[in-house]
């Protein structure tokens, strides 16, 4: 059974930073993509950054050169390192796990203030 867990948002000012995590159970990480997805409210979930099984990354636009994604296989842990957080960055973040279908953590907020 799959089970995603997010952790690590928070309230955090403008040009601050955080780290999110997420454990992955029930998943070999190593031969999997895994992702970051973000919700504001009003708005449809967006990718935010995505890892192939062999470390290639990807990310949206807006957070190029800010977001780092990394994983750690030994602990079954993805990561988002969110640097220069913006007002627009202000979403719930979601960890995603594709195997057959969709698969969605809980969500962990994340609010930007200036």
């Amino acid at each position: 059974q799959v089970q995603l867990v997010e952790s690590g948002g928070g309230l955090v000012q403008a040009g601050g930073s955080l780290r999110l995590s997420c454990a992955a159970s029930g998943v070999t990480m190593c031969i999997s993509g895994m992702g970051w997805y973000r919700q504001a409210p009003g708005k449809e979930r967006e990718l935010v950054a995505h890892i192939t099984s062999g470390g290639t990354t990807n990310y949206a636009d807006s957070v190029k050169g800010r977001f780092t994604i990394s994983r750690d296989n030994a602990k079954n842990t993805l990561y988002l390192q969110m640097n220069s957080l913006q007002r627009e960055d202000t979403a719930v973040y979601y960890c995603n796990y594709w195997f057959g279908r969709d698969y969605w953590g809980q969500g962990t907020q994340v609010t930007v203030s200036s």
